[in-house]
């Protein structure tokens, strides 16, 4: 089977909302010291600024799930591409700090509607043996997106545009936006979904387009019935239930584990840890790019090897590059090398990207019945949020109270999922949907 080129267009226009996720994400990192001079803000209050989009990405994760059931993959994307630009032109034109907050929510819902609905769809639209490659091309694209953050700031930067410039730093994020919302009218819905609704020969064209695990496009759709069981299950039926428990634990262990390893502090503190270890402004500006690109490298070579090797063996060797990059950071900050901190950084960066980075909405989006995909999503996503929102608001005092010290937590942490990893773990890799949920013991 090909990889057909209507599959490819349609991940790649999904995946913008990952590319969006990502930049909303970092694009605060270039802004912080801005941030505190114009707002007065004190660590906390720092921490909490950049918390709040995170607030909004745990509601926005949350809110999602069912308005995606109801409304369908596509239109749940528009509203979510709405959501980025009212954000990038709202913060661009913030007129008080409480106006900078209420627009960096909003965006946060985007993030959070983002991070469940676009590897969802995709994982939907996907034949079993693509859909690593594909869901991951998600998580490149939120790689992608950081990356452009960082340059973007860097470039901004460069201009020289005094207390203006974080302004600009915001605003940049419209244009992807408004992209992202005018080519979602050339995907289509998701197949599984139509089934769902009972729309089979809409379901039936469409699969036709992106190809089959089956070869067949009726035994598809049975399976897909199958897996559905209508008969005896209900789309609004309970899912905190025994029945489901194997993956939500699965999804909130997988989300979780993201953010204990201590990447968006690293995100959206990236130039703060470069002034720590003592790099000028620009400089860390700079460096923190360089790291976002290394992440991006690792990322694309998981990638590609993903639905070959698997998705357990990338996180042995992501947990193993964790804890050693980590381990190294605090000893470059104990004894004072710069040079240190940012190889360090770099090999955390690669192990995330070709780690975690790479595996989390992949695995969460296969792990979950196709009758309650879109909740279990959103728990994963919720868990992932509210993990991100605690790492981001403890980091900053976490730091004036520990120093470097701080990044020996989020080792220990990693030393868990590892093991984790190695002895609970299923592996999911060129399973269908269908037989990935018989394989958990789910009728």
């Amino acid at each position: 089977m090909k990889l057909s080129g209507f599959l490819m267009r349609s991940t790649i226009v999904a995946a913008l909302g990952g590319f969006l996720f990502g930049f909303d994400t970092a694009v605060i990192s270039g802004t912080t010291g801005w941030l505190r001079q114009i707002f007065g803000l004190s660590d906390v209050s720092l921490g909490f600024t950049v918390a709040t989009a995170l607030i909004g990405t745990i509601v926005g994760s949350i809110a999602i799930g069912r308005p995606s059931d109801i409304l369908g993959r596509r239109r749940a994307l528009y509203i979510l591409a709405a959501l980025y630009f009212v954000s990038a032109i709202g913060c661009a034109f913030s007129w008080n700090w409480v106006s900078l907050l209420i627009f960096r929510f909003i965006g946060g819902l985007g993030v959070g509607g983002a991070s469940v609905v676009s590897p969802m769809y995709t994982a939907e639209i996907s034949p079993a043996r693509f859909r690593g490659r594909l869901v991951a091309f998600v998580q490149f694209n939120v790689i992608f997106g950081i990356l452009m953050a960082y340059v973007s700031n860097y470039i901004v930067s460069l201009f020289d545009l005094g207390v203006v410039e974080w302004r600009w730093m915001f605003g940049i994020e419209a244009f992807p936006a408004a992209a992202f919302f005018a080519l979602l009218c050339i995907n289509p819905e998701s197949p599984r979904w139509l089934v769902a609704r009972g729309r089979i020969d809409e379901a039936s064209e469409i699969l036709d387009k992106v190809g089959t695990d089956t070869g067949s496009v009726e035994e598809e759709i049975k399976e897909i019935q199958t897996s559905l069981d209508l008969e005896h299950h209900s789309l609004k039926e309970p899912f905190f239930c025994k029945m489901y428990l194997k993956p939500i634990m699965l999804a909130v262990m997988m989300a979780a584990y993201n953010q204990l390893s201590g990447i968006n502090a690293l995100l959206y503190y990236a130039k703060d840890i470069f002034l720590m270890a003592g790099y000028g402004s620009k400089s860390a500006l700079f460096q923190s790019a360089v790291v976002g690109f290394v992440m991006l490298i690792f990322t694309i070579l998981a990638m590609v090897i993903i639905d070959h090797v698997g998705r357990k063996k990338l996180m042995y060797i992501g947990s193993v590059g964790y804890i050693l990059s980590l381990l190294g950071v605090t000893y470059a900050f104990v004894t004072g090398g710069g040079v240190l901190v940012l190889i360090s950084l770099m090999v955390y960066l690669a192990a995330h990207g070709f780690g975690q980075g790479a595996v989390i909405w992949v695995f969460i989006s296969e792990v979950f019945p196709n009758r309650v995909r879109a909740r279990g999503q959103a728990l994963g996503s919720f868990t992932h949020w509210f993990m991100a929102a605690v790492i981001s608001q403890t980091f900053p005092p976490l730091v004036s109270w520990l120093g470097g010290y701080v990044f020996l937590i989020y080792a220990a942490f990693m030393v868990t999922q590892l093991l984790w990893a190695i002895f609970i773990m299923p592996e999911t890799k060129r399973i269908s949907l269908e037989k990935i949920q018989k394989e958990l013991g789910i009728e």
